[in-house]
């Protein structure tokens, strides 16, 4: 996320910070330097000039520049404008739950935004907090957008209101509304129809629907890698319909973050959600503060810590801190906390939340290395996982044909694991209290 837009600021940080003592005349040309990456990554070019004004004038100044370390000062500066220009600290108003009937969740946006998707991720977010959902397939332009909805909602065990006869989105709207009220859900998500581009058509079917539904809350979903198109779309959409916040979808392929830099300052509702990767997991609600930190290479560990308790097996983590007690770390559990590492997300992104952790230039993390293991450990018999001892040279190569993998690839794989087990051996070794399990 925003990988491009970090790496080109961290160039220009480095170099600011490498000149000690600095002048306005520094302080302006590493402005202008910040001025061209922020223009490059399709920022609203009112937006950049604004924010760099805000910065100048605070850093611009016989204290700031006399101090010690008056590099760092610039960057906690840029650092506070950019949590300010995302959206400030104040946390964003809570999802309200009336006592009396279902709360409503309307989402609009263009086709190909993401929209249906965005709904079953809401959904689950939802239903994993104890609420009960229900979800509207009311884009009847699509007929593949109902059949992707119900399939998406059997998925995640989440009613789907739906009528492939249905003509009318309003009536339709107004039978899922009167069903989430009489059947006692507490939340109802509704898929509004889209369309490739805005038209008075979408505009005026979906402010109808709006009418009819009157959703708590109106999310504008978005194409978070169109840059200033994004932006353009919120504009064109909140002239028509109260919008209450932003979704910003396909984050993970956003390299550069002009839209979510721009959308707050161009377009006054916040962005509420950022969407990453295709999976009903995949969603996370958006803290201005914590993504202004991964921007400028600071890490997110408040994220993967929600990450983490969200998404990992607190049994199977018991489970094996009880194993390493008794010093009975097998390649089986080896195997299973790769497999729990996984439903963090991507390696790479875990990488970038963790401060002070920075990839090489031109690094990456090859997922493929972890399927390679996965193979390999899923190729042994369970003796040969209980007991990693007896695998011999020909267990070795019987392994490999059987991974699709080389002989050295499983000697790699049993010295990692090896390496794990002395690890955990001195972690847990004479400790009492709790192990740090299911974080290797």
């Amino acid at each position: 996320m925003f990988e491009e837009l970090s790496d080109r600021l961290a160039g220009v940080f480095r170099k600011l910070l490498g000149r000690g003592r600095l002048n306005e005349q520094d302080v302006r040309e590493t402005l202008r330097e910040i001025r061209r990456v922020l223009l490059e990554a399709d920022v609203n070019l009112d937006v950049a000039k604004s924010f760099l004004r805000a910065v100048e004038e605070r850093a611009v100044g016989a204290d700031l520049l006399s101090s010690v370390t008056p590099g760092q000062q610039i960057i906690k500066i840029v650092h506070e404008e950019l949590i300010r220009l995302l959206g400030g600290t104040s946390p964003a108003a809570p999802m309200q739950f009336p006592s009396n009937r279902a709360a409503a969740v309307l989402l609009a946006g263009l086709q190909g935004s993401g929209k249906t998707t965005t709904a079953a991720k809401l959904a689950r977010h939802w239903k994993d907090r104890g609420k009960r959902v229900l979800l509207a397939a009311l884009d009847l332009q699509r007929p593949a957008a109902i059949a992707q909805l119900e399939v998406l909602g059997r998925s995640i065990g989440v009613p789907v209101h739906l009528d492939r006869e249905a003509k009318d989105a309003v009536a339709l709207a107004k039978a899922a509304r009167a069903r989430a009220d009489r059947e006692g859900f507490d939340l109802l998500i509704a898929d509004t129809a889209g369309r490739l581009h805005v038209d008075e058509e979408l505009m005026t079917e979906v402010a109808k629907v709006h009418a009819a539904l009157d959703p708590h809350e109106t999310l504008l979903v978005l194409d978070g890698m169109t840059g200033q198109d994004a932006v353009s779309i919120a504009e064109a959409f909140t002239k028509r319909l109260p919008v209450s916040g932003f979704v910003l979808t396909k984050m993970d392929g956003d390299a550069r973050g002009g839209a979510a830099l721009s959308l707050r300052a161009v377009c006054g509702a916040p962005i509420r959600y950022l969407g990453i990767g295709e999976k009903v997991e995949g969603i996370e609600p958006f803290h201005p503060d914590r993504l202004a930190s991964r921007i400028l290479g600071m890490g997110d560990v408040l994220t993967l810590v929600e990450r983490a308790q969200e998404r990992l097996d607190v049994g199977k983590a018991e489970a094996l801190e009880r194993k390493l007690r008794k010093d009975r770390f097998t390649l089986e559990d080896f195997l299973g906390q790769l497999q729990e590492m996984k439903k963090l997300g991507p390696l790479e992104e875990i990488v970038k939340m963790l401060p002070g952790v920075k990839l090489p230039a031109g690094a990456q993390v090859d997922e493929r290395d972890l399927k390679r293991t996965e193979a390999i450990i899923q190729s042994m018999t369970r003796e040969e996982r209980e007991r990693p001892a007896v695998i011999n040279g020909s267990r070795r190569k019987r392994i490999a044909r059987g991974s699709g993998t080389t002989v050295q690839d499983v000697n790699r794989v049993l010295r990692q694991f090896e390496q794990t087990q002395t690890m955990l051996k001195r972690f847990g070794g004479g400790r009492r209290g709790k192990l740090p399990t299911g974080r290797f």
